[in-house]
């Protein structure tokens, strides 16, 4: 028999005992604790306020929370640090002109993995909801009259000015314009048409809003439109197994193409959602954007907006040299992101003919407890509506 170095042998055995038995208490822990949160519902969002400030790790996020005139001081530094080195105007047009090769090279790098579905947005937008709809309706979805094209590329998606060797014209963009145009006539159908309540997401992306809303207006006479300019972000849509091509519509589209057309006619939709879209695009081109887009909202529809505020930690986290212009920064994959005050937010949706209906600085604390770091957010939300017009 082979000889067995014997302490070595018990302490290897007590090493194993040790390691099952830490790995028994883990599991039993993460059983309880999911358990524990499946009967206890998560706070709404909103409604988390921090009252006493030894209390600040005891939770991941805290809502509305009250800036000092140190921190907006502090916040102000950080950001004169942080642009005063910008790009040079000679890199700086690639940042806009390519914009759609580096969107097409995020998403062939994460695929749908990178942004988690936004199940917020019916608590924060029931607006996308039409009156009496109840979500997560199980009832037989609605079927609208089949597309001109069963390509889903009826138009060019969004963002800012593609890349000049992007497909300008691919073979459906013409199509989509003659359904348009066809549909403000009556002569012809568009997806969607024989729907009461049409909602337009602009920078769909993968998916994300896509799904949950898809999931929520079955059953109900709505349908939802989604456009990216990112050819891939649209393939990766029309291959989820969620999609369903009788109350949804996704296509190629760039928002900042001023001749690019939509599958659908001027005051046709009942809402307009834009999440962290329009910070992407050029300050320069954003009011042209929102202007063309209001152009498409029924007498009473609204405008949905949820974006980058001023002063939130992504913006004081960029390096010296990321800066193209004021608040407009490139990531280091080449995306960008601008930071929109209350006061622009405002401005931007006025000019384009909307009336306010809510605009909030969303304020937050995202606490890791781990590393006892709090870290200061900032959003905003706002709601803006087409105004009737007098009888």
């Amino acid at each position: 028999y082979p000889c067995i170095n014997l302490p070595k042998y018990h302490t290897m055995n007590k090493l194993r005992r040790f390691t099952v038995s830490k790995l028994a208490v883990t599991v039993i822990r993460v059983t309880l604790r999911s358990k524990s949160a499946a009967q206890r519902p998560s706070a709404p969002l909103g409604s988390r306020l921090l009252t006493d400030p030894d209390d600040v790790f005891k939770h991941n996020m805290w809502d509305h929370v009250q800036w000092t005139e140190e921190d907006k001081e502090n916040a102000k530094q950080m950001i004169e640090e942080n642009s005063r080195v910008q790009v040079s105007l000679k890199e700086q047009g690639k940042f806009d002109t390519e914009a759609c090769h580096y969107w097409d090279k995020f998403y062939e790098a994460h695929q749908d993995k990178f942004f988690k579905d936004r199940r917020w947005l019916f608590l924060e937008f029931p607006e996308l909801l039409p009156t009496g709809a109840v979500r997560q309706t199980t009832s037989t979805c609605y079927n609208p009259a089949p597309a001109s094209s069963s390509d889903p590329e009826a138009g060019r998606h969004q963002g800012s000015k593609p890349a000049e060797n992007h497909r300008d014209t691919d073979i459906y963009s013409d199509a989509s314009c003659e359904i348009a145009t066809a549909g403000q006539n009556g002569a012809a159908t568009f997806p969607g048409q024989q729907a009461s309540f049409r909602i337009l997401e602009v920078g769909c992306g993968v998916g994300n809003s896509v799904f949950p809303i898809l999931k929520n207006i079955k059953g109900t006479d709505s349908f939802l439109y989604g456009c990216d300019f990112s050819q891939r972000a649209i393939q990766l849509i029309m291959d989820h197994p969620d999609y369903d091509d009788s109350v949804c519509h996704v296509f190629v589209h760039d928002l900042c193409e001023e001749a690019a057309s939509f599958p659908f006619p001027p005051r046709s939709l009942d809402v307009i959602l834009a999440v962290f879209v329009l910070s992407s695009i050029h300050p320069e081109r954003i009011q042209g954007v929102v202007n063309r887009l209001s152009a498409y909202l029924k007498d009473g529809g609204v405008f949905l907006f949820r974006d980058y505020g001023r002063y939130d930690l992504s913006q004081l986290r960029f390096k010296k040299g990321q800066c193209l212009s004021e608040n407009f920064y490139t990531r280091g994959d080449g995306t960008c992101a601008y930071f929109f005050s209350k006061e622009e937010v405002h401005d931007l949706f006025s000019k384009a003919g909307l009336e306010e209906v809510q605009n909030l600085e969303d304020k937050r604390l995202q606490v890791n407890r781990r590393k006892k770091v709090v870290m200061r957010r900032v959003w905003m939300q706002s709601k803006y509506r087409k105004s009737s017009p007098p009888s």
